[in-house]
């Protein structure tokens, strides 16, 4: 912190001696920059702090949520998680922070076992201050408030990234070529018999090709 102080001291006297309008405005970024440092420093220490305390208070092991279910409203993006008994719980041991494109939940002591779930890179912006979270019978709602009333697509932009490849790799000019792509992923990601029947149908084609190119015996 002494030293982040040093450096705003340093930026002000600069930009008192600046005269270059470019130059005014690089010192300028930077005072404010190193001023937002110094503002958020003591909330960083403060959560940093109260994660370690949180890691001392639990108990048991910690289970990854990996499942969950979502909607969506004008206002709100709504997340449902499945937690049997999470409602016989005391509120303490819920916890649910945001940031402006994601959220972590923590639930503490149920069942001699910790539930966490981090969510990152949502796909638009939240509020903070405007999203929430509710405890209902088996089941633990987050309640996050978009920043702007608009419809979502998916949750993430690792979905929507996701979703953009396939669609390029099968939106083809080329009808043949798109069939084939969507017969090589199939192929890639089927079993045994999905493979086998893949094959088959492919020696089938290229022998029906075959007869079909030889010339007629008049």
């Amino acid at each position: 912190m002494e030293e982040l102080q040093k450096d705003l001291d340093e930026v002000k006297d600069l930009l008192k001696k600046a005269t270059r309008k470019r130059l005014y405005d690089v010192l300028l970024a930077e005072k404010n920059k190193i001023e937002r440092e110094i503002k958020n420093r003591p909330q960083l220490k403060l959560k940093a702090e109260s994660s370690e305390e949180e890691k001392t208070s639990l108990t048991g092991y910690t289970v990854k949520i990996n499942n969950y279910a979502w909607d969506q409203s004008d206002k709100f993006v709504k997340i449902y998680i499945t937690l049997n008994g999470v409602q016989h719980l005391s509120a303490e041991n819920v916890h649910v922070s945001f940031t402006d494109r994601s959220f972590d939940l923590l639930v503490k002591n149920l069942n001699n076992k910790n539930y966490a779930m981090t969510f990152n890179n949502l796909l638009k912006p939240i509020s903070v201050e405007g999203s929430s979270w509710k405890i209902k019978t088996d089941m633990v709602l987050i309640l996050c408030k978009k920043k702007q009333e608009e419809k979502w697509e998916c949750l993430t932009q690792v979905e929507k990234e996701t979703k953009e490849k396939e669609k390029a790799s099968y939106d083809t000019s080329d009808p043949s070529e798109g069939l084939m792509n969507l017969l090589k992923k199939m192929y890639a990601e089927g079993d045994d018999e999905m493979k086998r029947s893949i094959n088959k149908a492919w020696v089938e084609s290229r022998e029906k090709q075959a007869r079909e190119e030889q010339p007629l015996d008049i």
